[in-house]
């Protein structure tokens, strides 16, 4: 039975003033495309990679990261929300997002409390759901241990974008496939919110094809409810890990890849600091990973990708979001420890996106009235329109080819695809502009 890879990178930071960054590191990860990295280079979704720091006190402090010249560049929340100008008058209230995650995290509520206080931001609503009963977390477990990272980034990130949405965060009792299943089947059993967000994938040919077929109905069931589901789209390019876990091959990564689900690559940001106002974006591709993308060999493609996607086959990603560690978000993350609250870190990976996407799209609900619902039709006529360039940035250059390590150290090339105008299997149509793109969603 396979298990799933988290989709989010991470990455220490250290304060102006003295606090060290520590040594850049890797952990394989099972299933989110999120994780942090510490001692050896990942072999698998290296999304996590530095520490910036403790913190304590009420202050919003300057991380070394911030600084001119620092090596790895990172934004704060609110620098991120102004590049990607997100309306400060909408704010969620009323919607609920759904986050499915593996093991959980016994911090998550601290962390969550930190991210608020040291950034500014309104205490959550967050309720931690345990379909299949809450499992032991063991904080010797690296797997265990990156399922929290991803936890701190997928819970904070959200809340940032939308303070007063509530968060549900349904935790699977582990992350194998079956087992995400039963959380997926809960969601959307019990109807519990308008958008819903998948941090992790795998190869589509390496998950049982039941499995598959049942996510699609329930994707499919998820939809007639109104429920919009975003998934990220993976950090290794266009690879994927082979089905043993011992090398990788070209593909695209399940669920992003379901014709229902919008999938989220990543793109590397630039933005002014320390205001955070845009200057550009590239195909997220360097040391800490590549953003996920390519074509399907599970599904053909759906009638929204006629005009944009030139194969027969469903293409991957959709949509892009900032996910490179250098350029990443400031989260707040003490590996499941009590002893380690406070730690702040740079997050990374496509992980980073789908939460972020999935926010956006409850601040929209919010300003519609109503559930949007499954958006991919709506992105795409709009991409095709007048005022593409109005409520997306066309990231045109870079590209997701890739060359990792196997299990013995050898070098694996994966080729992959450029990034160009229109949509691309790197960066999809592009990133948004929030406030312009929720004037066209209704």
């Amino acid at each position: 039975m396979r298990v799933r890879h988290v989709m989010a990178a991470l990455l220490p930071v250290g304060t102006a003033s003295a606090l060290a960054i520590l040594p850049a590191a890797g952990i394989t990860v099972a299933v989110p495309h999120s994780a942090a990295h510490r001692v050896t280079p990942a072999v698998q979704n290296p999304l996590a990679y530095k520490y910036a720091g403790k913190v304590t006190g009420n202050s919003t402090p300057t991380f070394n990261c911030q600084l001119p010249g620092s090596a790895i560049n990172c934004y704060n929340p609110l620098e991120l929300a102004k590049a990607y100008d997100i309306p400060a008058n909408l704010t969620g209230a009323g919607q609920t997002i759904v986050i499915i995650d593996a093991f959980g995290d016994p911090t998550v509520t601290q962390d969550l409390n930190v991210e608020d206080t040291v950034f500014g931001l309104p205490p959550a609503n967050l309720n931690v759901i345990y379909p299949d009963g809450q499992p032991a977390f063991d904080t010797n477990n690296a797997d265990e241990v990156n399922w929290s990272g991803e936890i701190a980034l997928d819970v904070e990130s959200s809340h940032a974008v939308a303070p007063a949405a509530t968060i549900d965060l349904v935790i699977s009792k582990s992350d194998q496939d079956a087992d995400i299943l039963s959380a997926l089947k809960y969601v959307v059993g019990h109807h519990l919110g308008s958008v819903l967000s998948q941090s992790y994938g795998e190869a589509e040919t390496c998950q049982d094809p039941s499995i598959t077929k049942a996510d699609e109905l329930l994707f499919a069931a998820a939809a007639l409810q109104g429920m919009s589901v975003f998934a990220s789209s993976g950090d290794d390019g266009a690879a994927q890990p082979s089905c043993d876990g011992s090398s990788f091959f070209q593909s695209v990564g399940y669920p992003a890849s379901d014709p229902l689900v919008t999938g989220v690559g990543a793109t590397s940001l630039t933005a002014s600091q320390p205001d955070g106002t845009y200057q550009s974006e590239t195909a997220w591709n360097d040391e800490f990973g590549s953003s996920g993308g390519g074509f399907s060999t599970l599904f053909s493609r759906p009638l929204y990708q006629l005009g944009s996607v030139h194969s027969a086959k469903r293409g991957v990603p959709d949509v892009s979001y900032s996910g490179d560690v250098n350029n990443g978000l400031l989260i707040s993350w003490a590996q499941g420890d009590p002893a380690n609250v406070g730690d702040i870190w740079i997050f990374g990976g496509t992980s980073a996106g789908s939460p972020q996407w999935a926010a956006i799209t409850a601040l929209a609900d919010q300003a519609a009235h109503h559930r949007l619902g499954f958006l991919n039709p709506a992105l795409y006529l709009l991409s095709h329109g007048p005022k593409a360039s109005y409520v997306f940035h066309d990231v045109t250059t870079g590209n997701n080819s890739v060359t990792l390590s196997d299990a013995n150290d050898n070098p694996v090339n994966i080729t992959g695809y450029p990034a160009g105008k229109g949509w691309d299997p790197v960066t999809g149509i592009g990133t948004p502009d929030v406030a312009h793109l929720l004037k066209f969603l209704h």
